[in-house]
């Protein structure tokens, strides 16, 4: 009988995934009383054959086989993005418990069992420990990456009664993009009472992807669900995910403007010390970001050039997400 079920969204990351397929087809866990289940968001034979392939390594065979764990390929046709993704994939499955984690993760050989016995009466989630190896010096991308060890119930690490996560119907799938659809579940169930506990031995190794050249421009775009967060639950977002405005970056935007307009009406004092203003904060949030990250020439240069632009995207997104989202969000 399946107690868990893990469910792992991917979307043409094959190489990842099939790491993550190899640590969780060795859990140190009943391998009868667990599944695996694969939400394609992509829907793609590459990734459809790679689950094929583990099948026939671990040897399952429907019906017939009673020492593997069962794994489930299911593709998203819908609505995509890892909300949806991880939707599809908790409504199909057959354990109590749902475990969730990510294709670019590598579980612990005893993840299940840790967290798993984590689970007491009246406890509804259950969150693990997130584990991401730097190099040293890291980059910035790399040291952004590992605050996930320090987050609270995202979904790289974390377990759920799947009654809990039916009873307010999932994932949030206006969330699009893999940022904060898992703070919304955590905070809509924590709002309801539900009972929380912290399982340290419940490890995911979550080694950093390789990243391109200006990768925290991209990064901006999902600033708009900020937005949502606040819409939905103001009060936890204030207390979890502080500080909740930016305000230097609105700061180094109002000189920039204010330099602008005035050599636009040639008042030359006022743009010097707008200039002064932008110039100062932009670079001591430059050099902010290079305190802790690597020095080497191309990183420096990468530094330099994505905070210009970062205040001004950021900005631009969270007011298209309050926008787009109808609220009052700063």
């Amino acid at each position: 009988m399946i107690l868990v079920s893990v469910v792992i969204p991917t979307f043409k990351r094959p190489e990842l995934l099939n790491r993550c397929l190899a640590a969780l087809t060795q859990q140190n866990f009943d391998r009868t009383a667990y599944e695996i289940i694969i939400a394609d968001d992509a829907a793609t034979e590459e990734t459809k054959r790679l689950v094929e392939y583990w099948l026939e390594r671990i040897g399952y065979v429907p019906g017939e086989t009673e020492n593997t764990p069962l794994l489930r390929y299911i593709p998203v046709t819908e609505k995509h993005g890892p909300a949806a993704a991880r939707n599809v994939g908790w409504r199909a499955a057959s354990g109590e418990i749902i475990a969730f984690t990510d294709d670019d993760c590598i579980p612990d050989s005893n993840w299940l069992k840790a967290g798993i016995s984590a689970f007491k009466d009246e406890i509804v989630g259950v969150r693990g420990r997130i584990i991401v190896p730097l190099p040293n010096p890291p980059t910035d991308y790399e040291l952004s990456t590992a605050g996930l060890e320090k987050a609270e119930f995202v979904t790289a690490n974390c377990f759920y009664r799947r009654e809990a996560i039916a009873s307010i119907n999932g994932f949030d799938e206006r969330f699009t993009m893999p940022w904060r659809e898992d703070s919304d579940l955590f905070f809509t169930l924590l709002k309801q009472g539900g009972k929380f506990v912290y399982a340290p031995d419940a490890i995911v190794t979550h080694p950093v992807r390789s990243a391109s050249w200006g990768i925290s421009l991209s990064q901006q775009h999902k600033s708009m669900f900020n937005a949502l967060l606040y819409k939905k639950h103001p009060n936890l977002y204030k207390e979890k995910l502080p500080p909740v405005t930016p305000w230097h970056y609105y700061l180094i935007i109002s000189s920039f403007i204010v330099f602008l307009l005035t050599i636009l009406t040639e008042n030359l004092y006022l743009a010097i010390v707008a200039l002064m203003i932008w110039v100062i904060m932009t670079g001591r949030f430059c050099i902010k970001r290079l305190q802790q990250t690597s020095h080497t020439p191309k990183h420096i240069a990468e530094m330099i050039f994505t905070s210009l632009l970062i205040p001004f995207l950021s900005i631009f997104w969270r007011i298209f997400g309050a926008l787009k989202f109808r609220v009052f969000f700063l």
